[in-house]
């Protein structure tokens, strides 16, 4: 019974996190519309987070596409992920995070091999970013994405059936899959 209460504090936390979000992006979206400048410098990266964890995608709503095309460039030349000061009342615990893509730190189906030897396994990412809220995993962006689109979200709050799971494990998964694949095709030594 009390396994069941706590899920239930959870889910309704997740749910106001989420109500939270869609509100400040909401509010993002109407504020840009009526502003016809660019935004302060200072608010880069709350406006980079907010586009970041809308689980339509970073860049679904038109008023995202300037502050996470500026996120991208910004990455590309190793500049660090801007800083979002949520000040008081804000959220605890919020943030996000770029992790460069690498043959250890992938999506299973974003993992290829680098040469017909199959000598070295590599990502079609160039990273990934985790939205942390709360504490908890909110949603995960892979970014310039090669052959699938410019990203691809990972969505995990509120409402989501998806389980979060380590990019780090994906390597070993992939190579699995590969050598049961093998065993069933004959092709096993």
């Amino acid at each position: 019974m009390d396994r069941f209460v706590l899920w239930c504090r959870e889910l309704r936390a997740m749910r106001s996190i989420a109500r939270r979000w869609s509100f400040a992006l909401a509010l993002l979206v109407g504020t840009s519309v009526f502003t016809p400048s660019e935004a302060h410098a200072d608010d880069w990266g709350c406006q980079a987070m907010l586009c970041l964890s809308n689980p339509g995608g970073p860049e679904q709503y038109g008023e995202c596409v300037p502050p996470i095309e500026k996120l991208w460039r910004a990455l590309r030349h190793g500049e660090p992920f801007p800083t979002c000061e949520f000040g008081a009342g804000g959220a605890q615990s919020t943030s996000a995070t770029n992790t460069f893509a690498s043959g250890g730190y992938c999506r299973e189906d974003l993992l290829v091999w680098a040469r017909p030897e199959q000598s070295e396994l590599l990502c079609r990412a160039t990273g990934a970013i985790n939205v942390m809220i709360d504490s908890h995993l909110f949603a995960r962006v892979w970014w310039d994405v090669s052959g699938q689109g410019p990203t691809i979200t990972e969505f995990y709050g509120a409402g989501s059936t998806q389980a979060p799971y380590d990019p780090r494990q994906s390597a070993v998964r992939f190579l699995q899959r590969l050598d049961q694949q093998r065993d069933r095709f004959g092709g096993g030594n």
